[in-house]
């Protein structure tokens, strides 16, 4: 009976010490969460692996007191005088970079570039290199090393003057305290480039918006030409994605190359292209991603993205002051803007014609003739075959013409038809060929990834 007893004492006072224990393990809980989730979680983690560690339950660190130490550092000038400091910063050199502007002088280009060094000035005035490449030149790549007290160490203009991937590279040097200039050739190299923007008012402003260069605006406007009305049917909100060419010189970008692929959304319509050179073919084109080619028979203006300030239509004649029809369109345009061929064909006429003044006929197929007039500068000859998109002059105001402009004009055996129609008159182009087509399905999924990526983005942007 006393064992009994004995034994229900023991036990209530184990059960009563359990409890404390219980009490006091909640307590540390409740006053230490953190530490007691680290402990356990350090012990579930290393229990396994046969390791052990020990959690300190001691106070949290984030509550005791923080002190303040400071040591002293000595300094890197230590032991050198200022004589030695000033020879360090006059071996330094300065580097900035700039575009030419077609007004520039010797002196106004050297100032924008920090520059004061006569010498440098009076050198570039009466060099001909300099003259012939650089001053009276816009939108040419300036870069320029000097010295800390703004003396002119080299300067370097760079631009490319032809369309065969290649660029010039002009130098004046100074050496052994004398300046010396040359012009050299070096070869330009692409990298693609993302970008992507939002229609707001116009593809223009949406592109300057994205910083996305001119041409390439040019380049999407005619890729999509057949599927998108660029001056009427852009609504606020439509988006584009485009990869893009950067060709670069030294490292340095010059100008942008060919658009490789796009993505436009107009009302709710999208519409894709990408660049791809097909097996054996001597140029390459645009198609869908689907492998279908995009290639229209005629370009919709022989001018790139030019404003219309004429139509085909009734008008009073500017010249001769009476009411005739206008057969053909004319493009509102600055003397010297490039002209080009809206599709393949043979040059017929190149010359002066009457009223026409500089012109040139290119005949097609079909029968179909391409008339352009009032040129400044004819750039081919009779007889010279020429593709779409070849420069064959620029815009002037030759022949019965009141102002700088182009007129354009689109005949169907010798009669007369309105050129804004020309487009419809698709090329029967073929798809890509079945040799080439495991090479196109491969770059179109990167395509695919590509504008998907920008798609993205800005979705991101319009969501902000």
């Amino acid at each position: 009976m006393r064992a009994t007893q004995g034994l229900n004492v023991v036990t209530y006072g184990l059960i009563q010490a359990g409890r404390a224990f219980v009490a006091r393990l909640n307590s540390v809980i409740q006053q230490h969460p953190r530490r007691v989730t680290a402990a356990l979680a350090t012990l579930l983690l290393t229990g396994g692996g046969g390791a052990f560690a020990v959690a300190s339950l001691g106070p949290d660190p984030s509550d005791l007191p923080v002190r303040m130490l400071s040591t002293p550092v000595q300094s890197l000038a230590d032991g050198q005088s200022l004589a030695d400091l000033t020879d360090s910063v006059q071996g330094m050199a300065l580097y900035r970079s700039e575009y030419t502007r077609g007004s520039d002088t010797a002196e106004s280009l050297l100032q924008r570039l920090g520059i004061a060094d006569p010498a440098a000035a009076a050198f570039m005035r009466a060099n001909d290199q300099v003259r012939q490449h650089v001053l009276g030149r816009a939108g040419r790549l300036v870069t320029a090393e000097t010295t800390p007290d703004h003396q002119l160490t080299q300067l370097t203009v760079r631009w490319a003057p032809d369309e065969d991937g290649s660029f010039r590279r002009l130098v004046v040097e100074r050496r052994d305290n004398a300046l010396s200039a040359r012009v050299e050739t070096g070869r330009l190299t692409s990298t693609p480039r993302l970008a992507g923007g939002i229609i707001r008012s116009s593809l223009f402003a949406a592109t300057d918006a994205a910083s996305i260069p001119d041409s390439v605006a040019i380049q999407m406007a005619d890729i999509f030409q057949a599927d998108v009305d660029f001056r009427r049917s852009l609504r606020k909100g439509d988006r584009f994605s485009v990869v893009y060419e950067s060709l670069e010189a030294d490292g340095e970008p010059l100008r942008a190359g060919r658009v490789l692929s796009a993505e436009f959304h107009n009302n709710g319509k999208v519409v894709q292209a990408i660049w791809f050179q097909d097996e054996g073919k001597s140029k390459g084109d645009y198609y869908t991603l689907e492998g279908k080619s995009r290639r229209q028979a005629y370009l919709t203006s022989p001018v790139e993205f030019s404003r219309i300030s004429s139509g085909f239509a009734m008008r009073l004649h500017p010249i001769q002051k009476t009411w005739r029809a206008h057969l053909g369109t004319d493009f509102a345009a600055a003397t010297g803007t490039k002209v080009r061929t809206v599709g393949d064909g043979v040059v017929s006429f190149a010359g002066v014609q009457n009223g026409y003044g500089n012109v040139v006929f290119v005949d097609h197929a079909s029968h179909h003739t391409t008339v352009y007039a009032h040129l400044s500068h004819i750039g081919v000859t009779r007889g010279q075959r020429v593709e779409q998109g070849d420069i064959i002059g620029n815009v002037g105001s030759t022949g019965w013409a009141t102002g700088p402009h182009l007129h354009f004009e689109f005949r169907v055996n010798g009669e007369h038809r309105d050129p804004l129609t020309i487009v419809q008159a698709t090329d029967a182009a073929r798809p890509v060929s079945k040799a080439g087509r495991p090479a196109f399905d491969k770059l179109a999924a990167q395509m695919r990834i590509e504008l998907q990526a920008s798609n993205e983005a800005l979705a991101l942007a319009t969501e902000r």
